[in-house]
């Protein structure tokens, strides 16, 4: 879990900052378990999302309101009416706990001043947020009701008084000393990471992890192996970090795979992830947390829209893979015709030797001059023997131009399924699948369901960057939009890039009469490769040709070309500016 104490510092710091002060003017609940605060200070307007939901608990700053219930549910009613303009004094954390409070100035009915605390427990499935009178104490509503049967130790229902959780056994990281952290890490008989974590309030695996790589520690060690001089170090880092908190310095990331997909985020860099991921750097916690939950979300739903046309694709290719290994065994045995030709000509030239009745010959063959074994129906006269193999010998051959022809048209489309395949893995945008998703109606291979008239799906331009010497790139992001970037977008003197028989997407380079340097031609072919099925290769071939030598087959499905004039680029697949500068040419 990335949002640890740590984190819920950094997030309380930003919202002392840019919220003390500022008056809720809106109170929304898009969810369940999610409240979100409009809140207005002096020019500037902030939404922030208290969320107490068990798999992505937290506090995020918003850009964004979400759609919200026609009817508004009990508890954000109740804190419209308790905390409709109320003035956020101040936003504290509870020691360095996943605990956060809003402390509130408003005004009763009668117009008396009166004070509120909105608390917000980030604590996995317990997670909650909880409205409390601050002059007596007692809850006013919680958006999880907790009873007595389910927790006899703290109950959260209105009237009851307010509980903080049971403090655990750990000290706050803003109260350790030198000789605490000693004797936590040496009387432990736990790894290192696990010693962290249970003696400091707010550590996460995560975090604890991350300080014995910056201080160069196997976190996997025992605790009863670190010498001396290990644990100074830890401690160094620790007040470093205890520094860069109370200081309000911190260096927010979201560390992305190789699918962009969203790994972890934290407003302190790791070491050890960036030398793995991609790390991109926020200049705010609430920016790296906005991008990270929504690029999250999105990840996730495309994955589950696209599900049914990855299956729809997976079935195609095996019933195609089927269908060529079965041609290419049908012309294996067709090759063998000529051997029934020389025997129905074997028969013919001896049928003065041949006995009605016989199931089978021996004749010299003249070409050869050795003896060849034939087998004979005893039903038919040795003619229509010879006859049979005739026929079989011109079967054969017919069946070999004909088996040839379906092959290559099952090459050709096993081709295109898998380039659209690779599309469908490289969408990043809801469009990218509507598209695809349109294509594979057009050429049959999804049945369109009569669902109200036809509504063309959203166009998502193609992918664009720019060379380091400013060159303009575009990558096509679906077959149809390659075919519109190959043929009709780019001029003749273009560079047109693809994967060399590696399913990918078209990409040109405009070249607006100049001629490119090897450097630019290395970062086209490297984003070829990237939207490639070699993107997790090294060295992957890219063909790549002036656009004049690019055509398009007649009858050819979308996205398929042929092109000659090509030479080829061997690269690592990269993003500008990322894109290796290695590469060689045939």
């Amino acid at each position: 879990m990335p949002f640890d104490g740590i984190v819920t510092a950094a997030v309380v710091h930003e919202l002392n900052t840019l919220l003390s002060d500022g008056r809720i003017d809106k109170v929304y609940q898009p969810d369940p378990q999610d409240i979100v605060l409009s809140v207005h200070r002096g020019k500037d307007k902030y939404k922030v999302l208290l969320s107490a939901n068990s798999s992505d608990a937290r506090i995020q700053l918003m850009s964004q309101t979400p759609p919200n219930p026609p009817q508004p549910p009990s508890f954000c009613m109740l804190l419209r009416k308790h905390i409709h303009g109320a003035r956020i004094r101040q936003v504290i954390q509870i020691d360095s706990e996943r605990i956060v409070e809003f402390h509130l100035d408003s005004f009763n009915e009668l117009g008396y001043p009166v004070t509120k605390k909105l608390i917000v427990e980030i604590m996995g499935k317990h997670s909650n947020i909880t409205l409390v009178n601050d002059e007596n104490g007692r809850i006013l509503d919680a958006i999880k009701k907790i009873s007595f049967d389910v927790n006899r130790y703290r109950q959260l229902l209105p009237g009851m008084p307010y509980v903080y959780p049971p403090k655990q056994e750990k000290t706050s990281v803003y109260e350790l000393e030198k000789e605490a952290f000693e004797e936590a890490i040496k009387g432990s008989p736990s790894r290192v990471r696990k010693a962290l974590v249970n003696s400091v309030m707010g550590f996460s695996t995560f975090f604890a992890i991350s300080l014995c790589s910056q201080a160069r520690v196997d976190d996997d060690a025992p605790c009863s192996s670190l010498s001396t001089g290990e644990i100074d170090r830890m401690w160094r880092v620790f007040c470093n970090y205890v520094q860069s908190m109370r200081e309000g310095e911190y260096t927010p990331t979201v560390w992305l795979n190789d699918e962009k997909a969203p790994v972890d985020f934290h407003c302190f860099d790791r070491r050890d992830y960036s030398a793995v991921y991609e790390a991109r750097r926020f200049d705010s916690v609430g920016e790296a947390e906005e991008y990270y939950y929504r690029q999250k979300r999105t990840t996730n739903t495309l994955r589950q829209r696209s599900s049914d046309l990855e299956r729809v694709l997976k079935n195609a290719l095996d019933k195609l893979y089927l269908k060529k290994s079965k041609l290419a065994e049908d012309l294996l045995r067709a090759e063998n015709a000529d051997e029934f030709r020389l025997k129905g000509e074997l028969l013919f030239a001896n049928l003065h030797l041949l006995r009605p009745g016989q199931s089978s010959a021996q004749l010299e063959d003249y070409y050869s001059g050795k003896p060849v074994d034939i087998a004979l129906d005893p039903r038919l006269s040795p003619s229509e023997n010879a006859q049979k193999y005739y026929k079989k010998y011109n079967k054969l051959k017919t069946a070999q131009v004909q088996k040839d022809i379906q092959l290559k048209e099952t090459e050709k489309e096993i081709e295109y399924l898998e380039a659209t395949a690779q599309l469908l893995e490289n969408a990043e945008e809801f469009s990218d699948i509507s598209q695809i998703r349109s294509e594979l109606i057009s050429g049959g291979y999804i049945r369109r369901k009569n669902t109200g008239p036809r509504q063309k799906p959203a166009v998502t331009p193609p992918h664009e960057y720019r060379t380091s010497e400013g060159f303009r790139i575009l990558a096509g992001r679906n077959n149809v939009q390659n075919d519109q970037l190959t043929l009709k977008t780019a001029s003749g003197k273009d560079l047109w890039f693809h994967t060399k028989d590696i399913p990918g997407t078209h990409v040109i380079l405009f070249t607006e009469g100049k001629t490119p340097s090897d450097r630019s031609l290395a970062e086209a072919a490297a984003i070829a490769a990237y939207y490639s099925k070699g993107k997790m290769s090294d060295n992957v071939p890219v063909d790549y040709c002036l656009v004049k030598y690019v055509r398009k087959p007649n009858g050819a499905k979308p996205g398929m070309v042929i092109f000659d004039h090509n030479r080829t680029l061997y690269v690592n697949p990269a993003l500008p500016p990322e894109n290796a500068e290695k590469s060689s040419e045939e």
